[in-house]
């Protein structure tokens, strides 16, 4: 099968699957590296065709990649069907957003209040998976798109990605919190 044909499989197999939930969203192939996400702003979904076969091989477990792709088609939706909560958190979002671009990555990482932030910013995201993940879950119980063993490999294999940056940055900011709370040496 040639890449272009790969390609305009993998979108088919998107596009199918939102039409069996029964969604109206647009879709966005894209090269950004990320293997899809919503855009909570201008509501659509975007995909990487070449990512999202290099993220599904990077799973432990063997999921088929028409699963692989449903699955997280579903999850996106799921954000999608969270979108006002989305929205809601944009002003928060910009205020971490400019505080990133405003001070060099190492002194995010040095300042106990930027730190913060960027911690405030892993709890959100996390949220916002989880939830993308009840609603993906939802969906799937409603239509039936994937069997529940793959899902809940693929969802654990996603949540796992952003718990692990979570937990590095906040051992990161505990370890600061401590050194900064030590009495100085004389």
């Amino acid at each position: 099968m040639t890449e272009r044909t790969k390609n305009k499989s993998i979108k088919q197999l998107i596009q199918s699957t939102v039409a069996a939930v029964q969604m109206d969203i647009r879709l966005k192939p894209d090269s950004s590296g990320v293997n899809m996400s919503y855009n909570f702003i201008l509501d659509y979904v975007g995909f990487d065709t070449q990512r999202l076969q290099q993220a599904r091989n990077e799973m432990q477990t063997h999921i088929p990649l028409d699963e692989y792709i449903k699955i997280l088609t579903l999850h996106e939706l799921g954000h999608a069907v969270d979108r006002e909560a989305l929205m809601d958190s944009l002003p928060r979002t910009m205020e971490i957003y400019k505080m990133k671009k405003s001070h060099p990555f190492h002194q995010q990482y040095e300042d106990l209040e930027l730190l913060e932030m960027i911690i405030e910013e892993h709890k959100m995201n996390i949220l916002f998976e989880e939830t993308a993940w009840i609603n993906a879950e939802e969906l799937n119980r409603i239509y039936r798109i994937v069997d529940w063993h793959s899902f809940e490999k693929v969802k654990t294999h996603s949540l796992l990605t952003y718990q692990e940056l979570y937990e590095k940055d906040l051992a990161l900011y505990n370890r600061l919190v401590a050194e900064s709370s030590e009495p100085a040496a004389s």
